[in-house]
């Protein structure tokens, strides 16, 4: 146990890195800017976003699968375990947004600019903000196109970030179940991907830093848990003496 926490617990100070950063050094987000880099940070944000997210999901167990090489019976235990870490974080995340009900940036935004009260703003249904959103948006080019439609299909309370919760939480997964596995790559694409999922909510205007920060927090522990009870119950995911000693000789060779 203390292993896996020590292995998470690093991957969680590298990823709050850059919301501290940013939080500390007191940064406001705007809209407008570059547009070929929000439009990038636009598709990475969508790998996260319904229905991609769970595409995403799909694979990634998938892939995690494949790298553990574990049996068909544990493989599907150890399927239903991620996905319930996953899963657990949505439904924790969506509980603290409706209790905390923070205003998005770019709802505040709104309400300076074309006086949108954000009470008002959050005591309409769904359907009605986006229609709102629509409405305000559609004779003016500071926002593109495409970040109104996201906008318009997220619009609930901002505390704390859902689609950092779930770059983070694989990311995390990747330290704690791939990383005594060597699957070293595997694990820094998936750091890139949460930074790069993190990056997109501040710049999009859909969080603050102190949403990713809490998201992270949040991850840290399910998936401490998730790794540990994986450990538990599918046994030590690390490499195995026999295979450790030819990965060996194969680096001397090479």
């Amino acid at each position: 146990m203390l292993e896996v926490a020590k292995r998470t617990a690093a991957g969680a100070i590298v990823l709050l890195l850059m919301p501290l950063l940013v939080w500390f050094a007191g940064w406001q987000w705007q809209p407008g800017g570059d547009n070929r880099l929000l439009k990038g940070m636009y598709w990475i944000t969508e790998t996260v976003s319904s229905p991609w997210g769970g595409i995403s999901s799909l694979l990634l167990s998938g892939w995690f699968l494949w790298c553990l090489r574990v049996r068909i019976k544990s493989a599907i235990g150890l399927f239903i375990l991620l996905s319930a870490a996953i899963v657990i974080g949505q439904g924790i995340k969506s509980t603290i947004k409706n209790q905390v009900q923070e205003p998005r940036p770019f709802v505040l935004w709104l309400e300076s600019t074309y006086h949108v009260d954000e009470k008002y703003f959050y005591s309409l249904s769904r359907k009605e903000r986006s229609t709102l959103v629509k409405e305000q948006l559609q004779s003016q080019t500071q926002v593109p196109s495409w970040l109104s439609r996201h906008w318009q299909s997220e619009t609930g309370f901002a505390f704390p970030s859902g689609h950092t919760m779930f770059a983070a939480s694989w990311a995390l997964l990747g330290l704690g179940l791939l990383w005594p596995r060597r699957h070293y790559k595997t694990v820094t694409v998936l750091m890139v991907w949460a930074f790069g999922v993190m990056a997109s909510r501040l710049l999009l205007g859909m969080h603050w830093p102190r949403d990713l920060a809490m998201a992270v927090a949040i991850s840290w522990l399910l998936v401490t848990m998730a790794s540990w009870l994986a450990q538990r119950w599918f046994g030590p995911l690390t490499i195995p003496p026999q295979e450790s000693q030819k990965m060996t000789k194969r680096e001397h060779k090479e």
